[in-house]
Order: C-alpha cells, then sequence, then structure tokens
C-alpha cells in the first residue's frame, strides 16, 4: 500500500468519527454552553492521549519521536498554534448548532473544502485540475445530500461560516507542522490548549455547572474520546505529506457517514437526491487519489 493511500484511509477514518458526532454535539447546545462543553471534551481527549502516548513509548510505535528539545519545541509550538485556531474553530462550530439545523451545519462547515485550494494557491500548494473537479464534485454532493430547502443564511448559518473559515486555516496550520512532528504528542498538546483556553473563556463568558456536565457525560465522552482524542489526531497523522486540498475533500465525506450512520441507525430515510449527493462526494475523493503533486 502506497504512503498516500495510507493516509488517506487515516483521514477516511476520521471523517467517519466526525460524521456520527454531529449528533453529541447537538444533543447538548440547550444543556451547557459551547466554552463548557468543548473544555469538558478536550480534558477527556487530553486523558486519553496521554495514555496512548505511554503505551506507544512502551511499544516504540510512536511516529516522529523528538530527538532532542529543539524538536520537542516545535511540536509544542506545533500544538500551540493547532490549538489556539481550534479552539475558536470548536466554539463557533458548537455554538452554531444552536442556531440551525445539523444538515446545513454540515454543509456549511465543509466549505472549507473550496476555501482551503483557494487559500493554499497563495501559499504554494500546487493543485491538479483533478483537484478542482474533485472540490467542485464535493461542493454539488455536499449540496444535494445536506440542503433540503432553499438555502437561506440565518444568525446560524453565518456563524457555520465563520467556523468553516478557521477550520480552513487549522487544515493549514496541520498541513505545516505534521510532516516535522510526532502527530500523536502534538495532538495532546493542541488539545491542552483547546482545554486551557476554554475554560478561561467559559469561566469570563458562561457559567458552567457540574450536575449539567455529568448529566451529559455520554456525548462529551463520545466527543472525547472519539472526535478529538482519535480523529484529530489521525488528522495529524494523515495530513502529513498529503495535500491538503485532496485532505480537504477526503474529509468532506464526514457529511456522508452523518446521512448513512441516520440512515442505519436511525432509520431516517435517504432520497434520491442525497444518494445522488453521496455518490458525487464518492467519486470526487475517488478521483483527488487519481494524481500526486
Amino acid at each position: 500500500m502506497s504512503n498516500q493511500a495510507k493516509h488517506s484511509i487515516m483521514l477516511v477514518i476520521c471523517a467517519f468519527i466526525w460524521g456520527t458526532t454531529f449528533v453529541a454535539q447537538s444533543v447538548v447546545t440547550d444543556d451547557m454552553g459551547a466554552f463548557t462543553y468543548n473544555f469538558s471534551r478536550s480534558v477527556i481527549a487530553c486523558i486519553f492521549i496521554s495514555f496512548v502516548i505511554r503505551i506507544f513509548d512502551r511499544k516504540k510505535i510512536v511516529t516522529r519521536p523528538p530527538q532532542n528539545s529543539k524538536e520537542r519545541l516545535y511540536n509544542i509550538k506545533g500544538g500551540l498554534v493547532c490549538g489556539s485556531i481550534l479552539t475558536f474553530g470548536m466554539f463557533f462550530q458548537q455554538y452554531g448548532l444552536g442556531f440551525t439545523t445539523v444538515e446545513k451545519a454540515g454543509f456549511l462547515t465543509t466549505l472549507y473544502i473550496i476555501l482551503v485550494p483557494i487559500v493554499g494557491i497563495f501559499m504554494g500548494h500546487k493543485s491538479t485540475v483533478y483537484i478542482w473537479i474533485s472540490v467542485v464534485l464535493s461542493l454539488a454532493g455536499l449540496y444535494l445530500l445536506c440542503i433540503s430547502e432553499t438555502l437561506s443564511l440565518a444568525k446560524g448559518d453565518l456563524i457555520m461560516i465563520i467556523s468553516a473559515i478557521i477550520y480552513t486555516a487549522q487544515i493549514l496550520a496541520i498541513d505545516h507542522y505534521s510532516p516535522n512532528v510526532d502527530g500523536v504528542r502534538m495532538s495532546f498538546y493542541q488539545f491542552m490548549v483547546v482545554a486551557a483556553e476554554s475554560f478561561v473563556l467559559m469561566i469570563i463568558f458562561e457559567t458552567p455547572r457540574i450536575s449539567v456536565i455529568i448529566s451529559c457525560i455520554i456525548p462529551i465522552l463520545y466527543a472525547g474520546i472519539l472526535s478529538s482524542g482519535i480523529a484529530y489526531t489521525l488528522q495529524i497523522l494523515g495530513q502529513a505529506n498529503l495535500n491538503p486540498a485532496i485532505a480537504s475533500v477526503i474529509m468532506s465525506l464526514e457529511s456522508v457517514f452523518s446521512a448513512l450512520s441516520g440512515w442505519l441507525i436511525l432509520h431516517e430515510r435517504l432520497t434520491f437526491k442525497e444518494l445522488i449527493g453521496c455518490v458525487c462526494i464518492f467519486i470526487a475523493v475517488l478521483l483527488a487519489q487519481k494524481r500526486k503533486d
């Protein structure tokens, strides 16, 4: 299996986990503030990743162990930069879910599909014609899959667009740091930053209650371990040496997995239009692998 294929599989798994996490995020929007939720899930993520690091170190299966203080500082710097961006990306996504539908949220958040290659041009990233066709196919597929009514922009939709812009910066920041770090350790530092910044903002802007956090512990654990602990770590590992435009197309599969999980688990009906949307995104992901930059 080629290196690009392995990294692509990591991002597919990442998208699958994210696709099933939107429900966990949406069910707590009425119970706790976005900073409280993100602080709680990030603490869980840090605890989980710390255990993973201990196991990986013991088994000597770390991805790129830092060899000196300079490399350790680079890991920490990557976590600080990516974590600071992620703090606000997660906030706007969680906050916006309280004002829009899960379907619209899935579509608008993944607008990074078109933003990443556009911004990437100014950062020196080359995108082939296959990638641009994939971007257009993905965007069309996401529209067919997620939007069932006339697309009008309300407060929640604008918040989700802001989230998409921030996630674009996060994807490009991961692209910058991931080739030269221990991805698991950088993920730990990233969520230490998210937890610390969310805690401060939670104290300033919200009124957290332990009883509420305990009552929402299941969605917090799900998001903390699977979405934050596993998926975001796989994002760092998967994006290493992979064109960020290709990565963004693959990660857009989260909307497909969200719809399919609703169909399989919740017995929600998929319309013909939504099935066509799924097919468009699958074709786009395959086409994005057509040629390496």
